[in-house]
Formats: structure tokens, C-alpha cells, sequence
């Protein structure tokens, strides 16, 4: 059995505005606590409570994200794992459907780009990540594909399909 495997996770860095966003959110189910306890409102205070601690829940839930890259043999798997807890599957492609994997800003990547590709986003959005570019082409759908995967990763595709990945700048 001669199975190329490796995964890698990233987590990305939390945008400046999360931590005003989650602020609020503690704010706001503060002020809900007192519209609920208060007799004015009655019932309408308690759902308006049960709103702000679910918007709350989703927001904290939410505000951590990671992305797992997953290549087994000849496929490649990205999933996105909020909170630690719940992971969806983002994208995946096969190593026939992916024309090439540089560099971010190289020749080779810039050479496979198109106006109307769709572009997706799997990075840390750290200033020191050294982030990759795929270009994927499915049907008539080209997509490009911004993640950082790791040496055994890029080795693991470059055994795969050596003439699309390009490792160097």
C-alpha cells in the first residue's frame, strides 16, 4: 500500500474588530438580563434574553476558526473548524483538477490566474505566514485557493504530481 498522507492545522488570527464585537455581545446580555428581570416587560424580557445569550453563544463560537488541510494520496481536503468543535468541509479537489501550487505572488501562481476566478481564502492572515496559491479548475469553474501548508504537505503533492508544485520562490 503505498498511500501519501499528511494534515496540517492552522489557526487564523482573529480580526481587530472580533474583540469590539465580542464586548458587545457581553453588553448586550447584560442589558438583557436587566429588561428580563425587570417586571415591566414581563415574558418579552425573557426572550429578549434567550436572543442575546444565543447571538452570544454563536458569536464566541464563532470568533475561533481553524483550517485543516488533509492530503491522502491524491486528493486534498480543506476543513474549517469553529470553536474547536464544529468542522465543516470547505473544499476538495484532486491533485487532476489542481494546475499548480506556488508560491503566493510568484510567476508561476500569477501566470494561472483569471479575472473571473473565485478566490478562497484558507489562511492564519499572520504577516509572517508563508502562504501558497492553487489554481483548481473544475468544468468551466476556476478557483483560487490561498493556504499554508507545511513541508511534509507540499512534499506529499510534489511526489504526487511534481510538475505542479512549485516549492520555491
Amino acid at each position: 500500500m503505498n498511500e501519501m498522507y499528511a494534515e496540517w492545522l492552522v489557526k487564523r488570527k482573529a480580526p481587530a474588530y472580533m474583540m469590539l464585537v465580542k464586548v458587545l455581545m457581553v453588553l448586550v446580555c447584560v442589558v438583557a438580563f436587566f429588561i428580563a428581570v425587570s417586571p415591566l416587560l414581563g415574558i418579552f424580557g425573557i426572550l429578549v434574553l434567550f436572543a442575546a445569550a444565543a447571538a452570544a453563544y454563536f458569536v464566541f463560537r464563532n470568533s475561533e476558526v481553524e483550517f485543516e488541510y488533509l492530503y491522502v494520496t491524491n486528493q486534498l481536503t480543506i476543513d474549517r473548524i469553529y470553536g474547536k468543535t464544529k468542522r465543516k468541509k470547505a473544499w476538495e479537489g484532486s491533485m487532476d483538477e489542481i494546475q499548480i501550487v506556488a508560491p503566493t505572488g510568484s510567476t508561476e501562481a500569477k501566470d494561472h490566474e483569471t479575472n473571473n476566478m473565485k478566490v478562497l481564502d484558507f489562511s492564519s492572515h499572520m504577516p509572517d505566514a508563508k502562504t501558497f496559491t492553487l489554481i483548481s479548475q473544475s468544468g468551466s469553474n476556476s478557483t483560487k485557493i490561498i493556504f499554508e501548508p507545511n513541508d511534509k504537505l507540499l512534499h506529499c503533492m510534489k511526489m504526487t504530481a511534481p510538475r505542479k508544485v512549485v516549492d520555491r520562490i
